[in-house]
């Protein structure tokens, strides 16, 4: 199935493919946003990936759609609707997905600043009473 440890591909290796196709930039969390809310409109989802451009958001849904990741749900109303959402095919990418943000979430909370006893409020001092 994979590769033996310290063994080559006799031909191309179909992880190579794939490792290609998902470390495009934005490419992950495309495939992330429309597994937590599925199928979503155009806009709907560059809003859910904040920080993708339109150009790109179009780039990547064009090529996991040739892949067979992603499919399209063109709607012939006035404005035009379009649907894009995961096929059968990402079934196994989630499950890795949602596995790397399990990991993620305990990294994040092994790695939250613990409240040291200097860190904490002090409680104000009582004055010193003349003598």
């Amino acid at each position: 199935m994979g590769l033996a440890k310290g063994k080559e591909c006799s031909g191309p290796c179909p992880i190579h493919g794939l490792l290609e196709l998902l470390a495009r930039p934005w490419t992950l969390h495309i495939l992330w946003a429309l597994g937590t809310d599925g199928p979503s409109r155009f806009g709907v989802l560059r809003r859910r990936v904040g920080g993708i451009s339109s150009r790109v958001l179009t780039e990547r849904l064009r090529v996991l759609e040739q892949k067979g990741f992603v499919y399209r749900h063109y709607q012939a109303t006035i404005p035009p609707a379009v649907t894009y959402g995961l096929t059968k095919r990402v079934n196994d990418v989630q499950r890795v997905l949602k596995g790397l943000n399990q990991l993620a979430q305990q990294w994040q909370e092994e790695d939250a600043p613990v409240a040291k006893p200097a860190d904490r409020p002090r409680k104000a001092a009582k004055p010193i009473p003349a003598a």
